[in-house]
């Protein structure tokens, strides 16, 4: 995370004042005592010993509200939640992948080839669909559809629909499973619509799953509500990071999930985060 942006932030400033003028408090109470039994001790050099309070209280203060990686470990359950900056590709263990409920794979004329979804087809894949296309087709065998597009519909790509939150795992390389969840809604024309509600059933249905299959290893996730799921505009990065951790904090509480969730964040998004905010709010989720 950039340090940099940190520290223009609001919350930075304000734990720096905080932390130095209580520093400085306490200071201020020795002073007065040391004062009060050796009345001739400061006087001579009251000058040097004031400037070093302050600079002592500016270090601390300094030292208590810098930057640090935005992470937040857990007793109950024992898990941690990280918020990294980086690729969802290259994290370790189990990755979610947000996708429509028709699971279409094609690009880029029904999916953006810059969303994720688009992303597992040619970085997992190698931009091999039929075999990405065989692998969910397999994984939603025992999954009951939705719908069936019509001839009348005259949709391109995929035909059959399946209900919201429907999760299909596959596992293209050993031991690392891809939790492909159905979180926005296709229609005849391939356009997708989320809700946050969809979104909330969504990431529980990937939790269950993860607590069944992925055996304890750490879970990664995008930040959900932008791209194709156009919720973006009342559902912000920020407010998207604190619902899925928020929705995997419940899910844990009932059944440990998995040792680790990874938030991971791309660079031009990050920028635009309080990271020092949500570190305070990974901080609130902790048992009282």
């Amino acid at each position: 995370m950039s340090i940099g942006r940190d520290l223009t932030k609001r919350r930075f400033w304000a734990k720096f004042s905080t932390q130095t003028l209580a520093s400085i408090g306490l200071f201020a109470i020795f002073t007065g005592i040391t004062d009060a039994l050796f009345p001739n001790f400061l006087p001579p050099i009251g000058p040097y010993f004031l400037a070093g309070i302050v600079t002592v209280a500016a270090i601390y203060g300094l030292i208590r509200a810098w930057p640090r990686p935005v992470e937040q470990s857990y007793s109950s359950p024992n898990t941690e939640i990280h918020i990294v900056e980086g690729d969802l590709f290259e994290q370790d263990g189990n990755i979610v992948i947000g996708m429509t409920n028709t699971f279409d794979t094609e690009i880029p004329h029904i999916i953006d080839e810059r969303g994720v979804q688009a992303q597992l087809l040619t970085r997992v894949y190698r931009s091999d669909r039929k075999k990405l296309d065989n692998a969910l087709e397999t994984a939603l065998e025992s999954q009951a559809f939705e719908e069936k597009f019509t001839v009348e519909d005259r949709k391109p790509g995929k035909q059959v629909a399946y209900p919201i939150g429907t999760v299909a795992t596959i596992e293209p390389s050993v031991r690392k499973l891809y939790f492909c969840v159905a979180y926005t809604k296709m229609n005849s024309r391939n356009e997708a619509r989320g809700t946050i509600d969809g979104v909330w059933r969504s990431l529980n249905n990937v939790w269950d799953e993860a607590r069944t299959r992925g055996n304890g290893d750490p879970i990664s996730i995008a930040v959900v509500g932008g791209g194709q799921a156009r919720i973006s505009q009342y559902f912000p990065a920020q407010d998207s990071i604190r619902f899925i951790a928020l929705s995997y904090m419940f899910s844990s509480r009932r059944e440990k999930v998995s040792s680790r969730l990874n938030i991971v964040v791309e660079k031009r998004v990050a920028d635009n985060l309080d990271m020092l905010e949500l570190q305070a709010f990974l901080k609130s989720l902790r048992p009282s």
